[in-house]
């Protein structure tokens, strides 16, 4: 895969293993916001670690992406420009028109069963507000759909702009609407890979991504209009 559906993938366990997993839970979760610094100094008292265990694990968010060093001011977690999202975007409903054409229809038996047990899974992360598991749940629910693709080369890229959008992603996490649309239409995908109806399909798993950039972008915007209000 060109790149992990989380970093974790990337880091041998240990202390620092344990602060890019809280962190990156964090950020993907909104619990820490884009433009947010993150010091060494509150880093290792939050985690009971020495500073080059913190050192290292900043580095490797910002290796990932979703964090920025600057110079002289320490690390701020990645904000997205509007140009930026939109690009991104624009890639991934490329990529995912081009995954849900590809898909043989009907979906075969095997593939239906593991989409419905991971639904549940999802469904009932949902119901408890568990959502790191929702977040997790979610990757492996659009792996395995465009897995069937038949193309490696393909899922991969969609997996890739899933990774580097996680920090856009977050923002349909915390608002329990956008979940509870995200859950309908997990189920209306598979009920469209059961019934061979490639155009719902498509529309689908096009139309399923974009909330979270349209949530991202409002976002900014409150931000610079608060910012010139100021």
């Amino acid at each position: 895969m060109r790149s992990p559906s989380s970093l974790l993938d990337t880091v041998e366990s240990g202390p620092m293993a344990d602060v890019v997993a809280a962190l990156e839970e964090d950020i993907i979760l909104g619990r820490i916001h884009p433009r947010e610094r993150l010091t060494e100094d509150s880093l290792m008292a939050r985690f009971k670690v020495k500073r080059h265990i913190v050192r290292d694990a900043l580095s490797a968010l910002s290796r990932s992406g979703i964090v920025e060093k600057e110079r002289n001011k320490g690390a701020v977690v990645r904000e997205f420009t509007p140009r930026e999202v939109e690009n991104i975007y624009e890639m991934r409903e490329s990529l995912h028109r081009l995954g849900a054409e590809r898909i043989p229809l009907p979906a075969d038996g095997k593939l239906l069963s593991q989409l419905r047990d991971i639904q549940a899974d999802h469904s009932a992360a949902v119901e408890v507000g568990n959502l790191r598991r929702v977040y997790r749940l979610n990757n492996e629910f659009h792996e395995a759909i465009f897995s069937a693709s038949g193309n490696p080369y393909l899922a991969d890229e969609i997996a890739y702009f899933a990774w580097l959008s996680h920090a856009i992603r977050s923002y349909r996490l915390a608002d329990r609407q956008l979940l509870e649309q995200a859950r309908s239409e997990h189920i209306q995908m598979i009920e469209a890979l059961a019934a061979g109806n490639r155009a719902e399909l498509v529309r689908l798993c096009v139309e399923h991504i974009l909330p979270s950039k349209r949530a991202y972008l409002t976002s900014i915007q409150l931000l610079m209009s608060t910012a010139a209000a100021g």
